[in-house]
Protein backbone atom coordinates (compact mmCIF):
# COMPACT_ATOMS: atom_id res chain seq x y z
CA UNK A 1 0.00 0.00 0.00
CA UNK A 2 1.24 3.46 -0.87
CA UNK A 3 1.07 6.42 1.48
CA UNK A 4 -2.05 8.64 1.39
CA UNK A 5 -0.06 11.35 -0.45
CA UNK A 6 1.07 8.95 -3.19
CA UNK A 7 -2.47 7.56 -3.46
CA UNK A 8 -3.81 11.12 -3.77
CA UNK A 9 -1.30 11.83 -6.58
CA UNK A 10 -2.29 8.59 -8.34
CA UNK A 11 -6.00 9.42 -8.04
CA UNK A 12 -5.41 12.96 -9.33
CA UNK A 13 -3.54 11.65 -12.39
CA UNK A 14 -6.19 8.97 -12.99
CA UNK A 15 -8.78 11.73 -13.49
CA UNK A 16 -6.86 13.13 -16.47
CA UNK A 17 -8.16 12.25 -19.96
CA UNK A 18 -6.49 9.15 -21.37
CA UNK A 19 -5.19 7.94 -18.02
CA UNK A 20 -6.88 5.27 -15.97
CA UNK A 21 -5.83 3.91 -12.58
CA UNK A 22 -3.18 1.58 -14.00
CA UNK A 23 -1.61 4.19 -16.25
CA UNK A 24 -1.66 6.69 -13.39
CA UNK A 25 0.17 4.23 -11.12
CA UNK A 26 2.82 3.71 -13.80
CA UNK A 27 3.21 7.46 -14.23
CA UNK A 28 3.55 7.97 -10.47
CA UNK A 29 6.18 5.23 -10.22
CA UNK A 30 8.10 6.84 -13.08
CA UNK A 31 7.91 10.24 -11.37
CA UNK A 32 9.07 8.81 -8.06
CA UNK A 33 11.98 6.87 -9.59
CA UNK A 34 13.20 9.97 -11.43
CA UNK A 35 12.38 12.50 -8.80
CA UNK A 36 15.09 15.03 -9.60
CA UNK A 37 14.86 14.90 -13.39
CA UNK A 38 11.11 14.40 -13.81
CA UNK A 39 9.04 15.12 -10.69
CA UNK A 40 10.68 18.42 -9.70
CA UNK A 41 10.49 19.98 -13.21
CA UNK A 42 6.87 18.82 -13.53
CA UNK A 43 5.95 20.40 -10.20
CA UNK A 44 7.67 23.66 -11.18
CA UNK A 45 5.93 23.74 -14.57
CA UNK A 46 2.51 23.04 -13.02
CA UNK A 47 3.02 25.74 -10.38
CA UNK A 48 4.12 28.29 -12.99
CA UNK A 49 1.10 27.61 -15.21
CA UNK A 50 -1.26 27.58 -12.23
CA UNK A 51 0.01 30.98 -11.09
CA UNK A 52 -0.17 32.64 -14.52
CA UNK A 53 -3.03 30.88 -16.37
CA UNK A 54 -5.52 33.26 -17.98
CA UNK A 55 -8.34 33.15 -20.49
CA UNK A 56 -7.75 35.48 -23.44
CA UNK A 57 -10.37 38.24 -23.40
CA UNK A 58 -10.12 38.54 -27.19
CA UNK A 59 -10.51 34.97 -28.44
CA UNK A 60 -11.14 32.70 -25.44
CA UNK A 61 -7.87 30.76 -25.69
CA UNK A 62 -6.07 29.81 -22.48
CA UNK A 63 -2.51 31.03 -22.09
CA UNK A 64 -0.21 32.64 -19.56
CA UNK A 65 -0.70 36.07 -21.15
CA UNK A 66 -3.75 38.15 -21.97
CA UNK A 67 -4.19 38.68 -24.87
CA UNK A 68 -2.85 35.25 -25.75
CA UNK A 69 0.25 34.69 -27.90
CA UNK A 70 -1.87 34.09 -31.01
CA UNK A 71 -3.89 37.30 -30.65
CA UNK A 72 -0.76 39.31 -29.87
CA UNK A 73 1.22 37.94 -32.83
CA UNK A 74 1.48 40.70 -35.48
CA UNK A 75 2.40 38.13 -38.15
CA UNK A 76 -1.08 36.60 -37.95
CA UNK A 77 -3.58 37.57 -40.65
CA UNK A 78 -6.20 39.55 -38.71
CA UNK A 79 -8.54 39.45 -41.72
CA UNK A 80 -9.13 35.69 -41.32
CA UNK A 81 -10.92 34.36 -38.26
CA UNK A 82 -11.36 30.66 -37.50
CA UNK A 83 -14.23 29.81 -35.13
CA UNK A 84 -13.83 26.64 -33.06
CA UNK A 85 -15.83 24.92 -30.35
CA UNK A 86 -13.12 24.40 -27.72
CA UNK A 87 -9.55 25.42 -26.92
CA UNK A 88 -8.40 21.89 -27.83
CA UNK A 89 -9.69 22.50 -31.38
CA UNK A 90 -7.77 25.79 -31.56
CA UNK A 91 -4.58 24.08 -30.42
CA UNK A 92 -5.01 21.26 -32.96
CA UNK A 93 -5.51 23.67 -35.86
CA UNK A 94 -2.70 25.94 -34.72
CA UNK A 95 -0.34 22.99 -34.33
CA UNK A 96 -0.89 22.15 -38.02
CA UNK A 97 0.50 25.62 -38.94
CA UNK A 98 -1.86 25.67 -41.92
CA UNK A 99 -4.14 28.50 -40.80
CA UNK A 100 -2.38 31.90 -40.76
CA UNK A 101 -5.22 33.87 -39.18
CA UNK A 102 -6.66 34.35 -35.73
CA UNK A 103 -9.18 32.32 -33.75
CA UNK A 104 -12.36 32.60 -31.74
CA UNK A 105 -13.34 29.93 -29.17
CA UNK A 106 -17.07 29.49 -28.59
CA UNK A 107 -16.62 27.45 -25.41
CA UNK A 108 -18.78 24.54 -26.54
CA UNK A 109 -21.53 23.74 -29.00
CA UNK A 110 -25.29 24.08 -29.03
CA UNK A 111 -27.02 21.08 -27.52
CA UNK A 112 -30.67 20.92 -26.53
CA UNK A 113 -30.06 17.64 -24.68
CA UNK A 114 -27.31 19.17 -22.54
CA UNK A 115 -29.12 22.48 -22.13
CA UNK A 116 -26.47 24.51 -23.98
CA UNK A 117 -28.13 27.56 -25.52
CA UNK A 118 -26.69 30.31 -27.76
CA UNK A 119 -26.29 32.65 -24.79
CA UNK A 120 -24.10 30.02 -23.09
CA UNK A 121 -21.51 30.33 -25.87
CA UNK A 122 -19.24 33.21 -26.91
CA UNK A 123 -21.30 33.95 -30.02
CA UNK A 124 -22.08 37.53 -29.02
CA UNK A 125 -18.35 38.17 -28.63
CA UNK A 126 -17.79 36.79 -32.12
CA UNK A 127 -20.47 39.08 -33.55
CA UNK A 128 -18.83 42.08 -31.82
CA UNK A 129 -15.43 41.16 -33.29
CA UNK A 130 -16.86 40.96 -36.80
CA UNK A 131 -18.90 44.14 -36.32
CA UNK A 132 -15.72 46.01 -35.34
CA UNK A 133 -14.48 45.47 -38.90
CA UNK A 134 -11.26 44.29 -40.47
CA UNK A 135 -12.36 40.67 -40.95
CA UNK A 136 -12.83 39.38 -44.51
CA UNK A 137 -13.34 35.66 -43.89
CA UNK A 138 -14.83 33.58 -41.08
CA UNK A 139 -13.96 29.89 -41.15
CA UNK A 140 -16.41 27.74 -39.21
CA UNK A 141 -14.32 24.84 -37.91
CA UNK A 142 -16.92 22.94 -35.90
CA UNK A 143 -16.76 19.22 -35.32
CA UNK A 144 -18.61 17.00 -37.81
CA UNK A 145 -21.29 16.09 -35.27
CA UNK A 146 -24.97 16.97 -35.31
CA UNK A 147 -24.41 19.53 -32.54
CA UNK A 148 -21.31 20.94 -34.26
CA UNK A 149 -23.14 21.42 -37.54
CA UNK A 150 -26.15 22.92 -35.77
CA UNK A 151 -23.80 25.39 -34.10
CA UNK A 152 -22.13 26.21 -37.43
CA UNK A 153 -25.51 26.93 -39.06
CA UNK A 154 -26.60 29.10 -36.13
CA UNK A 155 -23.35 31.10 -36.21
CA UNK A 156 -23.63 31.50 -39.99
CA UNK A 157 -27.15 32.91 -39.56
CA UNK A 158 -25.99 35.33 -36.87
CA UNK A 159 -23.21 36.77 -39.05
CA UNK A 160 -24.88 36.68 -42.48
CA UNK A 161 -25.63 40.44 -42.31
CA UNK A 162 -21.91 41.26 -42.30
CA UNK A 163 -19.88 41.63 -45.52
CA UNK A 164 -17.64 38.64 -44.72
CA UNK A 165 -17.07 35.41 -46.59
CA UNK A 166 -18.21 32.47 -44.45
CA UNK A 167 -16.54 29.14 -45.15
CA UNK A 168 -16.56 25.76 -43.43
CA UNK A 169 -14.00 23.01 -43.09
CA UNK A 170 -14.44 20.20 -45.60
CA UNK A 171 -15.80 16.91 -44.30
CA UNK A 172 -15.54 13.51 -45.85
CA UNK A 173 -12.94 10.86 -46.52
CA UNK A 174 -9.87 10.86 -44.31
CA UNK A 175 -6.48 10.55 -45.99
CA UNK A 176 -5.57 6.88 -46.01
CA UNK A 177 -9.13 5.83 -45.18
CA UNK A 178 -10.68 2.80 -46.83
CA UNK A 179 -14.29 3.03 -47.98
CA UNK A 180 -15.19 -0.30 -46.43
CA UNK A 181 -14.35 0.95 -42.93
CA UNK A 182 -16.14 4.33 -43.07
CA UNK A 183 -19.52 5.02 -41.51
CA UNK A 184 -22.52 5.97 -43.62
CA UNK A 185 -22.50 9.61 -42.48
CA UNK A 186 -18.89 10.12 -43.56
CA UNK A 187 -19.55 8.47 -46.93
CA UNK A 188 -22.67 10.58 -47.47
CA UNK A 189 -20.81 13.80 -46.67
CA UNK A 190 -17.94 12.82 -48.96
CA UNK A 191 -20.37 12.20 -51.82
CA UNK A 192 -22.21 15.49 -51.24
CA UNK A 193 -18.90 17.40 -51.16
CA UNK A 194 -17.45 15.80 -54.29
CA UNK A 195 -15.63 18.10 -56.71
CA UNK A 196 -14.24 17.88 -60.26
CA UNK A 197 -10.96 16.07 -60.69
CA UNK A 198 -8.34 18.62 -61.67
Amino acid sequence: MASPEIEALTNALARLPGLGPRSARRAVLHLLKRRETTLAPLLNALAAVNDRLETCTVCGNVDTTNPCAICADPRRDARSLCVVEEVADLWALDRSQLFPGKFHVLGGRLSALDGVRPEDLAIDGLVRRIDAGGIDEVVLAMNATLEGQTTAHYVAERIERFPVRVTQLAHGLPVGGELDYLDDGTLAQALRARRPLA
